[in-house]
């Protein structure tokens, strides 16, 4: 099974794909569609959008994983991630990819063990399950996978239960 985990944003919207094979789990490609300041929101979410066609395109995705949005005290920052999170879902849903949200602190606790985990902590984390050796560049990659992650983890709670 391959599971993309997906940290949306305007400037930069996090991927990473692991592939599941029963209790193993390993990286399969990260990175970040990066969005320079000087383009349009609009332009963004175009890039966004067709970063995320391109990786259902060249991976056979069974799943997609993304946080829930959470709420921030400026309104036009939850607009704009709102905004983000569509440009990169949609090509997922037109690709037939189901999609399942989980809140930050979920993840945290699938990866850390701790919902109140830090983002160093849950970086440190995502490595040493995947067995990566160099750190996760850029941060909003590391967050993917471990959104990724997540839904691996739950998924495999879910197949045990009667």
């Amino acid at each position: 099974m391959l599971v993309i985990g997906i940290d949306p944003g305007t400037r930069s919207t996090g991927y990473g794909i692991v592939r599941v094979d029963g209790p193993r789990i390993a990286c399969v490609e990260y990175g970040a569609i990066q969005n320079a300041a000087r383009l349009s929101v609009w332009e963004c979410h175009v890039r966004i959008y067709d970063g995320i066609a391109k990786l259902t395109q060249e991976y056979a995705l069974n799943a997609a994983a993304v946080e829930s949005q959470f709420f921030f005290k400026n309104v036009l920052a939850v607009l704009r991630i709102g905004e983000a999170r569509s440009a990169a879902m949609l090509p997922l849903t037109r690709a037939g990819v189901p999609i399942v949200e989980y809140a930050p602190r979920r993840v945290k606790q699938a990866v850390v063990g701790r919902g109140s985990a830090t983002k160093p902590q849950v970086a440190a984390m995502v490595m040493t399950l995947l067995n990566l050796r160099a750190p996760i560049e850029p941060e909003d990659a590391s967050d993917a996978l471990a959104i990724a992650l997540c839904h691996a983890h739950t998924r495999r709670i879910e197949e045990r239960l009667p």
